[in-house]
């Protein structure tokens, strides 16, 4: 019976340190989907406006 016991709260242990370890890296990978979505976002924008430059010069370019 204390076997078991024994047993039993050893495995509880191990389950609550895979939840906590779940926990720390659930966390951490939000941190970092917020920094890949905010460097999209900036990467984006530098695709818009370096796609609206290279429209205006060849708006500018002669007609072939």
């Amino acid at each position: 019976m204390n076997a078991e016991l024994n047993k039993l709260e050893h495995q509880l242990e191990q389950l609550i340190g895979l939840y906590e370890s779940g926990k720390v890296e659930a966390r951490e990978l939000r941190t970092r989907v917020a920094r890949l979505e905010a460097d999209n976002h900036l990467l984006a924008e530098k695709v818009r406006l370096a796609t609206e430059k290279l429209e205006a010069l060849l708006e500018q370019l002669p007609e072939a």
